[in-house]
């Protein structure tokens, strides 16, 4: 056997992973694995986001209530997460090596576009914090504001190969289905 570099095995390590996680949560939610339902999923997470986004802004002018909504806020996001991510095989983040080559070009597309979604809505709390910390009075709001603010920007920018590949993929074959 060739030796192999660190991020070789890596690579390795992690197809195997992949492909027994794959194996193993193939079956679950069938009913959710339509289409129709994956899109729910998309739009309900969506809304998740909305929501931590008002959480955000509550919490630049009440540290009372504010912070008690981001819990309910990642109630409905973990379980909405995980149902999407076991529903649509967890093609947003597959190692390249458990694809075949059209669902790499799937995958590739929608990181890029995670991607650029991350950056730029990672902007807004960055501008927020430049414009209002220099301005003169009490701030002392906006740190966790704006914390709230880039921790949900990077969970939209990370959700969204899931959520792109989880509202374009056609239903699954029935055969795919069966154990």
């Amino acid at each position: 056997m060739p030796d192999t570099t660190l991020l070789e095995r890596y690579q390795g390590f992690r197809t195997r992973r992949f492909l027994q996680n794959e194996a193993r949560y193939r079956t679950w939610l069938p009913g959710w694995r339509t289409q129709r339902r994956r899109r729910l999923l998309v739009v309900l997470l969506a809304l998740t986001f909305v929501f931590m986004v008002a959480v955000g802004v509550v919490c630049h002018f009440d540290m009372v209530v504010g912070p008690l909504l981001w819990l309910p806020a990642c109630l409905f996001f973990f379980p909405l997460w995980t149902t999407l991510q076991i529903v649509s095989g967890r093609r947003g983040d597959a190692p390249r090596d458990a694809l075949d080559e059209w669902e790499i070009q799937q995958r590739n597309s929608a990181r890029s576009i995670g991607l650029t979604v991350t950056q730029l809505l990672t902007l807004v709390p960055g501008l927020y914090l430049i414009f209002v910390g220099a301005q003169d009075g009490d701030h002392s709001n906006v740190p966790y504001a704006a914390g709230l603010l880039v921790v949900t920007a990077l969970m939209v920018g990370g959700c969204t190969p899931a959520m792109i590949l989880g509202w374009t993929q056609p239903d699954p074959e029935p055969e795919d289905l069966t154990p």
